[in-house]
């Protein structure tokens, strides 16, 4: 099972494995709050995407064909995180933005669920 969860929340048992899925860590988050098993940078948007969706609903459409095209040239990440999937049965995608419906993380699980 893949979940997505705002980092800012409180870390369960439940979350599973616990991957953080932005390229900048979290402001004022240490990392013993923040829980996480792994750091999955290079999974993130790349700067220039981030840059131009800014968090920004209006730029949602776009933002999600820009992302889900760098995803699929990172075929090996995405197998990794499938992996984890598998070997430990739940794992949380963490993304820092106060957006639960626009963010990183939304497409990231959708990208995920298709394979």
């Amino acid at each position: 099972m893949i979940k997505i969860k705002r980092v800012y929340d409180l870390a369960s048992d439940d979350d599973g494995f616990r991957i953080l899925v932005d390229r900048l860590w979290p402001r004022g988050m240490s990392k013993a709050k923040a829980r996480l098993a792994q750091w999955m940078k290079e999974v993130a948007p790349s700067a220039e995407l981030r840059r131009r969706f800014s968090h920004e609903p209006e730029n949602w459409d776009e933002f999600q064909r820009t992302y889900q095209l760098e995803l699929s040239a990172k075929k090996d990440l995405l197998g990794e995180i499938k992996r984890l999937e598998k070997e430990k049965g739940t794992v949380t995608l963490v993304y820092s933005a106060r957006d639960p419906l626009h963010n990183n993380a939304v497409v990231l699980k959708a990208a995920l669920e298709k394979l």
